[in-house]
């Protein structure tokens, strides 16, 4: 573990909760707390609470804040407004992916941003680099937590508290609870209805107290950050560092949906217009394992078929998993476009030099209950 690892507002709690920790993105988090399968079951079928806190926070403020922000990201904040959020790109000019955030829209002179841990400072510093003057950017990691209520009874959960609930999917309410500010926002990484709570890092264990007492009351559990990457891998959701990077596009990733393509600017733009329009030379697809194994990041995968293409080097695994859902190993990885691998297809993964035949298909690999 590294020396300079950092923590979270909640730590004692998830301590006392027993949890199991880990450095994630340079913060020490919960991994699990009553085991990953027993936290994915209970939000697929009832609630889960998860501890996000170390995801990054930053304000752009001032005179022209949506105006600039939508020129340097990639998705189209005209198509939203205040009390919206969007989830969108920051890429630098070969269309390599800085980050992946949500961006909140409070005004058009203040939009909040919410990037990955790891990449804040990044996000941060590229916006401050480009910014015209009168505005202001700021790193707000640790002004705020970041609390994820999710599953069926997400709404009953917030409901008992009196937080609002009645928001359209990736709309927001600025609420209090015992005092307490807290921004509730209808968004998640689960695939199921859900809500991202944000209240103030030094206030959020009155929160989060409230809010586990209610998740127990409903049937859910706390949930850790392996439970998180089972449910968004089962939706097909990217994780930077493995379907996005600097060496990832949003093209490669299909993540073009995310791209305001009639937009005159944004970084990455030329880039990512002429690998449109070429195709991109990889593209991401989602793997169901046929046999026993479990898939992980990282594996070589092979094209089957006729003797002279057996055992071709195809593509790699960006990540991978037992689906507790589906209860067979899932993949997503990086296909080579020239091998013309079509869904319903089969390939080999190479798991440590044991081969594992797989289906390709089309994410995500349970359907999706966000609205």
């Amino acid at each position: 573990m590294s020396e300079t690892v950092l923590h979270g507002p909640l730590e004692d709690r998830h301590r006392a909760l027993g949890a199991s920790f880990a450095e994630f993105g340079g913060w020490l988090m919960p991994v699990s707390y009553a085991g990953t399968v027993a936290e994915h079951n209970a939000t697929r079928a009832t609630v889960g609470l998860f501890d996000v806190s170390h995801l990054g926070k930053a304000l752009v403020r001032g005179p022209g804040a949506a105006a600039y922000v939508n020129s340097a990201l990639t998705n189209d904040l005209t198509r939203i407004g205040p009390g919206k959020a969007q989830y969108t790109l920051c890429c630098n000019e070969s269309g390599g992916v800085i980050d992946d955030l949500i961006a909140y829209y409070v005004a058009d002179d203040e939009i909040f941003l919410v990037p990955n841990a790891a990449n804040t400072a990044a996000v941060v510093a590229e916006l401050q680099r480009h910014a015209p003057p009168g505005l202001t950017i700021t790193d707000e990691h640790r002004s705020y937590a970041v609390l994820a209520v999710q599953g069926p009874k997400a709404a009953d959960v917030l409901g008992a508290l009196g937080l609002p609930t009645e928001m359209d999917y990736m709309g927001y309410a600025d609420a209090e609870y015992d005092g307490v500010p807290v921004r509730v926002c209808r968004t998640g990484y689960t695939g199921e209805q859900g809500y991202e709570l944000l209240p103030e890092w030094e206030r959020a264990g009155v929160v989060w107290d409230a809010l586990l007492e209610q998740v127990r009351a409903a049937g859910g559990e706390p949930a850790g950050l392996g439970a998180r990457d089972t449910l968004r891998t089962e939706m097909g959701y990217p994780l930077h560092g493995h379907e996005l990077s600097l060496d990832i596009s949003p093209v490669q990733a299909r993540a073009g949906w995310a791209v305001g393509w009639k937009k005159d600017a944004f970084w990455g733009r030329d880039a990512l217009l002429a690998e449109k329009q070429a195709g991109p030379r990889r593209t991401l697809r989602g793997l169901k394992a046929l046999g026993r194994g479990v898939l992980r990041a990282d594996l070589t995968v092979l094209a089957p078929g006729d003797e002279a293409r057996d055992g071709v080097p195809v593509g790699v695994t960006t990540s991978g998993t037992f689906s507790p859902t589906l209860k067979v190993g899932i993949a997503l990885a990086l296909i080579d476009t020239a091998a013309g691998i079509a869904d319903g297809q089969t390939v080999i993964v190479d798991v440590r030099g044991r081969p594992l035949e797989c289906e390709v298909v089309a994410p995500p690999f349970v359907p999706a209950r966000t609205r």
